[in-house]
């Protein structure tokens, strides 16, 4: 069992691989290689006859590193410590903090394996993994690794499962949670919980059981209620953690109502008009532009002949005429 210790301080307990699981992923994983090299060599080799010793010894050179260092350094980068050998006895390759490893580990973890696996037939890699109390070999240690195992035994699985309570307790501790006050658990504390429940089912028993005892003890100095008493404490992180999701829930839910509730007195949004299958929409008139029409020329009047005076007229005729 190792020690490893993440960002936030929290030991892992990962279990560490032993030297006879090691050893048979090493070997399944030498005989596919060694396979897959004979295959590829014979068909070059069959398919090039016009090679001489020398071209033939550098194909077969090339190709021997590429299947015996380039291929398990590219499937242990892209499968982040899993190779053909360690996926079937449930083994992987982590850093020494517990994250995954990258290209640079599995680099120096190949160009060491060629000398103290290939070279020595495996004896200098044996070795070091006795002497060393977590199982490392000098890969290992020049890179900052450790394999561990990812497939527990059914009965470690069982042992390090969470025990469950009974409902009425159950209940109870409901009620609690909810009047819990969440604002002065730190984001550290909180990730804590996360990675070590998503990790329980990898851990050893006791460590599993102190470390669910010191985080449960941390979070009950943080919100000042105690554990219940009858309640497993990683039984107790879950149902916290639980919670904390449903409030979250239901806060981004009452953001989502009030973004869709329209403000009072707001306008009613615009209906874009949808016009029916196989028909135009009605376009609107062309507007056009104004233009102001060209000054007119002003027309004069020509001046008019002044008039004769006129007569003034003649009595009205009443049939009356003066003596001559």
């Amino acid at each position: 069992m190792s020690d490893l210790v993440t960002g936030e301080a929290v030991v892992l307990g990962l279990r560490a691989a032993k030297v006879p699981s090691r050893a048979l992923a090493i070997a399944l994983d030498l005989a596919v290689e060694t396979v897959a090299l004979m295959i590829t060599g014979t068909v070059v080799l069959t398919a090039l006859p016009a090679l001489d010793e020398a071209a033939a010894a550098a194909v077969v050179l090339g190709l021997s590193v590429f299947f015996l260092l380039g291929l398990p350094v590219l499937v242990e980068t892209l499968s982040h410590g899993r190779s053909l050998g360690k996926l079937a006895l449930g083994l992987r390759v982590v850093r020494t903090d517990g994250g995954p490893v990258r290209f640079r580990h599995t680099l120096v973890r190949g160009l060491v394996a060629v000398l103290e696996i290939q070279m020595t037939v495996g004896a200098v890699a044996v070795i070091t993994s006795l002497v060393s109390p977590q199982g490392r070999r000098l890969g290992d240690v020049f890179a900052g690794t450790l394999v561990v195992r990812e497939r527990l035994p059914q009965a470690a699985r069982a042992q390090s499962a969470v025990p469950q309570a009974p409902p009425a307790l159950l209940h109870a501790i409901g009620e609690q949670l909810v009047a819990l006050d969440f604002s002065a658990v730190p984001d550290g504390l909180w990730l804590a919980v996360r990675q070590f429940l998503g990790r329980l089912g990898q851990l050893d028993p006791a460590v599993a059981a102190d470390m669910a005892e010191r985080l449960a003890a941390d979070f009950a100095g943080r919100t000042g209620r105690a554990v219940p008493y009858g309640v497993h404490p990683a039984a107790y992180l879950s149902a916290v953690l639980t919670e904390r999701q449903r409030r979250e829930w239901e806060r981004a839910a009452e953001a989502a109502r009030r973004q869709q509730t329209l403000a009072p007195g707001a306008p009613a949004p615009a209906v874009a008009y949808v016009p029916a299958p196989g028909h135009h929409a009605p376009q609107a008139p062309q507007a056009v532009p104004y233009a102001p029409l060209p000054p007119q020329p002003a027309q004069q009047t020509p001046p008019q002949a002044p008039q004769p005076p006129q007569a003034p007229p003649a009595p009205p005729s009443t049939g009356f005429a003066p003596p001559a």
